[in-house]
């Protein structure tokens, strides 16, 4: 019973303390002023006289207690005293907790701007000694972040002309090739090939790529993407109805053209679902294939991971759609979800969630 009140107890503490530094600072120096203003009433009431010319100590023989049997005029002045005193410095203590904390939210808002714009202007520098060293760490860190981006893209870009040059060799050789059927399984393999190496630079490229924010229709983009689909002979339905949200275009549209390629792929068809909530956008593709074991759900999403023994690219790919899918939705602050639906087939669950603060394009 006792282990039980202690936990109740704390639990209640818990949800009694703010969750923000500014509430914790303002919390600790509201009591600290209500606390020093108690303990010097009782002081005070103990040790001043009844009225004036009484001595200090215990009122005489049935005259009361010495504060209530002062006259009403002391104690509406002594009571307004206390009030103006302790609501200047309930004020004094919110507004210092306030400015105590303003760096930390500052340093916080960066840090969350900084996964959607890597070129967003350094923090200033100033502030407290604690506040001026996390600002100029941070700002370090997005140097670095900078530096190693580029050293990235630089290799992508070495590696991409590396890889497509023996390949334009290999096509121009092909027509040389006296036998149509071979020259048709060297088309396809270098196909194959070439498609390979364009989703692994894309994947390298694309993660951290910086795209402008804009204020975007995916009703008219999902719908849009349907209507391709559907020129190419798949089945691929859109239901429900979202308003425009701040989203990277180019970078949707690929994760939804890769969720959707799976579902036809491995299910013949798909059924984009769209709908608003208080706070995100939800995007669910559905197939009716034959899903996924339960283990299986998390660790398609991993890199170059297929679920097929057989690596069939015809039909497997190259195991990055899911994860450049999965990437796409963090850049934006959200998750992806796969489950198996009832019924068959698998469900892929896109939560895109209100960007906050707004973004900058």
């Amino acid at each position: 019973m006792a282990v039980l009140i202690g936990e109740r107890l704390r639990a209640w503490g818990q949800r009694c303390v703010p969750d923000t530094l500014f509430g914790r600072l303002a919390l600790l120096l509201i009591v600290a002023v209500i606390v020093s203003h108690v303990l010097a009433l009782t002081l005070m009431f103990e040790l001043r006289p009844a009225f004036p010319g009484h001595p200090p100590g215990p009122p005489p023989p049935g005259q009361g207690p010495g504060f209530w049997s002062a006259p009403p005029s002391l104690h509406l002045g002594l009571l307004l005293d206390i009030g103006v005193r302790l609501a200047a410095l309930v004020a004094a203590a919110w507004w210092a907790a306030r400015w105590l904390s303003r760096p930390m939210h500052r340093l916080a808002t960066a840090a969350q701007e900084l996964g959607r714009d890597i070129e967003r202007p350094a923090l200033p520098e100033d502030g407290t000694l604690e506040c001026r060293d996390a600002s100029r760490v941070f700002n370090q860190m997005q140097a670095r972040i900078r530096q190693q981006l580029a050293e990235r893209d630089r290799f992508v870009a070495a590696v991409s002309h590396d890889l497509r040059t023996p390949l334009t060799r290999l096509r121009l050789r092909t027509e040389s090739l006296g036998d149509p059927c071979a020259q048709q399984l060297f088309r396809r393999d270098i196909a194959e090939m070439d498609a390979m190496i364009a989703s692994t630079l894309d994947y390298l490229r694309g993660v951290a790529d910086a795209e402008a924010w804009v204020l975007l229709d995916v009703q008219a983009l999902v719908e849009s993407m349907a209507d391709d689909h559907l020129a190419m002979g798949h089945q691929v339905t859109v239901t429900g109805h979202v308003l425009p949200r701040w989203l990277q275009a180019t970078a949707l549209r690929r994760c939804l053209d890769n969720l959707v390629g799976n579902a036809v792929r491995y299910g013949g068809s798909a059924e984009i679902g769209l709908r608003d909530e208080n706070d995100a956008l939800v995007i669910e593709v559905r197939d009716h294939g034959p899903g996924l074991p339960p283990a299986e759900l998390e660790r398609v999403m991993k890199p170059f991971y297929r679920v097929e023994a057989s690596r069939n690219r015809q039909s497997g790919g190259a195991g990055l759609g899911l994860t450049i899918a999965r990437d796409i939705v963090r850049r934006h602050g959200g998750q992806l979800v796969l489950r198996n639906a009832e019924g068959g087939g698998l469900v892929a669950t896109a939560v895109f969630p209100r960007p906050q603060p707004h973004p900058r394009p």
